[in-house]
């Protein structure tokens, strides 16, 4: 079971889900936004994250799992990068509209932050946007 949630963006033409899952998992690096960088060094083994294509699909589908922590990305060490693994592909996409009509949903990073590609996700809104995948949150 997941000890804290996050949602990751990935371009679709250069890595998106499906790349994530031909290869079994990947390290997810070259992130070079602070606050973003601040989010990867707070992920722990086994935290679960919405995979997100942006660009123009502009919708959560997937779920990853952390598989391990955070480590220095790049010559400086001020950015890290942390491993991780498909879990399951979302039943039904999470369209970034969605997300903006759901009430619930409205301090959502994606929703007010949208250029921000590493953010948390609070318990309650992951238990929404399961709930909008489809799928029972535990």
């Amino acid at each position: 079971m997941s000890g804290s949630y996050w949602l990751i963006k990935g371009d679709p033409d250069s890595f998106g889900w499906a790349d994530l899952v031909a290869d079994g998992g990947t390290e997810w690096d070259g992130i070079r936004n602070a606050a973003a960088a601040n989010n990867l060094r707070a992920m722990a083994v086994g935290d679960e994250a919405l995979f997100y294509h942006s660009g123009t699909d502009r919708e959560a589908v997937g779920v990853v799992r952390i598989t391990r922590g955070a480590r220095p990305d790049g010559p400086d060490g001020r950015f890290v990068s942390v491993q991780v693994e498909p879990v399951r592909a979302l039943p039904r996409p999470v369209t970034l509209s969605a997300m903006k009509s759901e009430p619930a949903l409205a301090d959502l990073a994606v929703v007010r932050q949208p250029r921000l590609s590493v953010s948390a996700v609070s318990k309650e809104a992951w238990t929404v946007l399961m709930r909008l995948s489809d799928i029972r949150a535990d």
